[in-house]
């Protein structure tokens, strides 16, 4: 196989509000954390709790949405790829950070969750490009078509 797949999808909560900075060019730049769980029975019964936390940067409009919508405790959907970025810390020392680089988000659990500001609902979606959701048909669409339809 040439290529491969980078893709990465989490539903999860935030666990601080998002950090929003602007490149020069004044690019937004958008950090956060998200927690996922899992939950299981280990040998002897007992319930298992683990929560893993995952760094995610949303660059461009994303970002700006992400930082104007997303607060902690929000529930959301995020899309995007894994990246691991080396670097060496004022000691010398070699490091790895892990990110998620989201490409979509979208936000869940309605109004009330997280403390969404500005009234925004579950259904709220942004991605990093420029289409957006395709509206719902029209109900006179739907009466074009035949009943009689054999499948």
């Amino acid at each position: 196989m040439a290529r491969g797949i980078n893709k990465v999808i989490l539903v999860g909560t935030l666990g601080q509000d998002p950090d929003a900075k602007f490149t020069p060019n004044q690019v937004a730049v958008t950090n956060f954390s998200l927690a996922t769980n899992e939950t299981w029975k280990d040998k002897q019964g007992e319930q298992v709790d683990k929560v893993t936390w995952h760094n995610i940067v949303a660059f461009g409009r994303l970002g700006e949405i992400c930082s104007e919508y997303l607060r902690k405790g929000s529930q959301v959907y995020v899309e995007g790829k894994l990246q691991v970025d080396d670097w060496t810390d004022k000691d010398g020392n070699k490091r790895k950070t892990t990110k998620i680089v989201a490409n979509e988000m979208q936000m869940l659990g309605g109004r009330s969750s997280g403390g969404n500001p500005g009234g925004a609902s579950g259904s709220e979606f942004a991605s990093s490009g420029s289409s957006a959701p395709a509206p719902a048909p029209s109900s006179d669409a739907s009466d074009d078509f035949d009943d009689d339809i054999p499948f």
